[in-house]
């Protein structure tokens, strides 16, 4: 199933839309963090008269697997330019609280004013190794069979017992068939790729994320996304990942952080 379908919504009464999680978008038998943001966000954005999410901030409670999901949908302010709500992806029961802001969508690619850093250099994609679902092994998770997704050589280690030492992971990423990316799409791209920390000779298990904010600088071009991903410190049994991610056009389209556990 496209992804598109995957993270569709229905309407399900007074600010309530329904969603059916769908099986293999996991890791671990999990559904992935991002994945059920595009999930809630698409729900937000409906309940905004279709304005597009700038900025979404998820808090996981609960994890949650593959079925019927129901996303409450609580409108804070609707503004002239950019509308906040609260949302609430319950399965079982509550398992993400999440809060953002949307606005219109803009037409055409907005040049930055300032800007400090550049895409990533990397090989292009045809010399980057293809992350597919292992077949023996917890690694790579089935997610990966649902968007095709290359890794930087220098940094697919973890995935071949021989992590680098750095705590990096950079790459391509696009959804199969041609599918177009839009904003939804960078939520599920900020939480795609395998956690940097792997490459600090961490665990190669579940690293459960506490809170994810991925902001939406544009909706990318056609074609490949550039990513990169990385984490500084991992104490007190917590890291941090900070994430960019770059279109064809060498357009900053999408920031994301996200606290969680040291893998377990």
């Amino acid at each position: 199933m496209k992804f598109t379908g995957a993270s569709a919504v229905a309407p399900a009464g007074q600010g309530i839309w329904k969603a059916d999680v769908q099986p293999d978008w996991d890791i671990f038998g999990i559904a992935n963090g991002g994945y059920l943001m595009a999930i809630a966000a698409r729900a937000m954005s409906a309940a905004a008269g279709g304005r597009l999410p700038v900025s979404v901030t998820a808090h996981f409670t609960r994890p949650v697997a593959a079925g019927a999901v129901m996303v409450t949908v609580d409108p804070v302010k609707a503004g002239r330019t950019f509308s906040t709500l609260r949302a609430t992806l319950t399965a079982e029961s509550d398992s993400i609280s999440l809060l953002g802001s949307f606005a219109e969508p803009q037409s055409g690619a907005v040049e930055p004013l300032y800007a400090a850093a550049a895409p990533p250099e990397m090989p292009p994609p045809e010399e980057c190794i293809r992350a597919v679902p292992s077949v023996d092994g917890p690694l790579p998770p089935p997610l990966m069979a649902q968007f095709e997704e290359r890794i930087h050589p220098e940094d697919v280690g973890p995935l071949q017992g021989e992590p680098s030492g750095t705590a990096q992971m950079r790459g391509w990423f696009r959804l199969h068939d041609g599918e177009p990316l839009d904003a939804f799409t960078l939520l599920l791209a900020a939480d795609s790729f395998p956690p940097a920390v792997f490459n600090a000779d961490l665990p190669l298990a579940w690293t459960p994320t506490l809170e994810m904010t991925t902001q939406i600088r544009g909706v990318p071009v056609p074609g490949w996304l550039r990513c990169q991903f990385s984490t500084r410190f991992v104490t007190g049994g917590l890291l941090e990942e900070d994430g960019e991610i770059w279109d064809e056009a060498g357009h900053l389209v999408a920031l994301s952080r996200q606290l969680a556990l040291v893998p377990r």
